[in-house]
């Protein structure tokens, strides 16, 4: 969970830092009023391939399993594909550099479509190849993707937000995802066919 993530959990940072600018521009989207207005070291292609092979390195360091690794490497990068589609023409190839995105955010149902298509695909998944080991791993699974949705859709129907500060400060508490999940995980077992 921190992989695909990983760019977004740094970007509040940077911005708390004011190494990175956001904007509050309502139209600037039809989904979002947010305009990225400069997020190089964060977003840009260039840095997203060195934040993913960093933390595939440190993965595999810990570890010593270089599928995984690589797995957590283009993890980390898939953020940024997955951006450039969704996104209007803001997102850099490198600091400095050209900008790119598909725009999919000017479609609003095309977008919940296609973001919530991938939040049901994923929870599948992830239902089909494990099961619970006790009630919390089932339970707070439930809780975990309720609060996804609930999160999803109060960014859509919620009013813009009041700073680019107060972004960057609810936003760190995306921090808590990956922890969440983890210990979801450690009350749940790979199912046998899966693992087979």
């Amino acid at each position: 969970m921190a992989a695909p993530n990983l760019l977004d959990l740094l970007w509040p940072i940077f911005l708390l830092l004011g190494w990175e600018k956001v904007r509050i521009e309502p139209g600037n989207t039809a989904f979002t009023p947010l305009d990225f207005v400069s997020y190089p070291i964060s977003h840009s292609l260039l840095t997203a391939s060195g934040w993913g092979a960093l933390f595939a390195l440190l993965y595999w360091a810990r570890t010593r399993y270089t599928r995984g690794a690589v797995v957590i490497g283009l993890s980390v990068v898939s953020h940024w594909v997955l951006d450039f589609i969704t996104h209007r023409p803001d997102m850099p190839l490198y600091p400095g550099g050209p900008k790119f995105g598909l725009g999919l955010w000017n479609y609003v149902p095309a977008t919940i479509s296609v973001e919530v298509g991938m939040y049901v695909v994923g929870a599948w998944l992830y239902f089909s190849m494990t099961r619970a080991r006790d009630r919390t791993g089932a339970y707070a699974l439930w809780a975990f993707l309720a609060f996804g949705l609930v999160t999803y859709v109060a960014n859509i129907l919620g009013p813009p937000p009041p700073s680019a500060r107060a972004i960057a400060c609810v936003t760190l508490t995306l921090w808590l995802v990956p922890v969440w999940a983890w210990w979801i995980d450690r009350h749940r077992a790979v199912k046998p066919a899966a693992a087979a």
